[in-house]
């Protein structure tokens, strides 16, 4: 049995494609007819193909790597912000900022100009303004905290993108393969498989269809990060090298080699050296 049920799949309306005059031809593959004049996709692919996908970031996650989840339509924001924080995760809901991956640098610069002024506002730093800056730095936060929310704790590219609609993120998707970054994507009738690594034929515009795929790449992230943890905590610990410890002159009472005592040379005037049993020269 797949990740998700044939049952489930039905349901939630992932079978029901585009009207029959707006597909992309390279979906051929995965529509299984037409009816009404709406393509029907599929589902027996669909389900082969995200099991596919589920593991490939389960996988990745399991090595310690991040996922990041693009969903910018309407009927996606809330649940791809969801999911992706309760898989901890990255995330963008409200307009992919060009460069997000492709200038990443620029975008680190804004995150952290985005957490410096959050400190401010709540460590007093703000009464040392006028009034005027003031609002001027609450309208430069509210700015970043409009597109920044979800990215503010990537410290580095992610190793998968997650994308509902690969046609409308196609700025998300060019950036993620000029980096070579592995895409997956719920792709509906009218879409480019061409320009997706793990397609996952469907529904991209259904709200339950958009939330039950969501929720199992979520649900793979949360297996990953587990795995990860216990590998973690299985890895055998390295012994503390022991240092040298010097070498000490025996004094002949435990029965090892004895050390003769060397007395100092007699020095011009003629006193005896140090530990000699010579009278000294008159």
């Amino acid at each position: 049995m797949g990740v998700i049920s044939m049952k489930a799949l039905l349901e939630a309306g992932v079978h029901f494609g585009h009207q029959t005059g707006r597909w992309n031809p390279k979906m051929r593959p995965y529509i299984f007819g037409a009816r009404n004049g709406i393509h029907v996709i599929d589902l027996q692919k669909t389900s082969k193909l995200f099991d596919r996908a589920f593991h490939f970031v389960r996988d990745a996650v399991a090595r310690g790597e991040k996922v990041l989840f693009v969903g910018t339509k309407k009927q996606a924001q809330n649940i791809v912000a969801e999911e992706a924080t309760r898989a901890q995760q990255h995330f963008v809901t409200n307009r992919w900022l060009g460069g997000t991956l492709t200038n990443f640098r620029t975008v680190r610069q804004s995150i952290e100009r985005y957490k410096e002024l959050q400190k401010m506002e709540t460590d007093g730093s703000f009464e040392k303004f006028t009034k005027k800056e003031v609002l001027q730095l609450r309208r430069e936060r509210a700015k970043l905290e409009k597109n920044l929310p979800g990215l503010k704790e990537m410290q580095r590219l992610p190793a998968v993108l997650y994308v509902i609609d690969p046609k409308k993120e196609h700025i998300a998707v060019a950036e993620a393969r000029r980096l070579r970054i592995p895409v997956v994507a719920v792709t509906d009738t009218n879409c480019d498989p061409d320009e997706v690594d793990f397609v996952i034929p469907g529904n991209d515009d259904a709200i339950r269809a958009i939330k039950l795929f969501t929720e199992k790449i979520a649900e793979a992230c949360v297996e990953g990060e587990r795995q990860y943890q216990d590998n973690l905590t299985q890895q055998p610990r390295e012994k503390p090298v022991e240092k040298p410890q010097p070498a000490k002159a025996s004094d002949g009472s435990a029965g090892g080699p004895r050390v003769e005592v060397v007395g100092r040379r007699q020095g011009s005037g003629g006193e005896p050296a140090a530990g000699s049993d010579e009278p000294a020269n008159n």
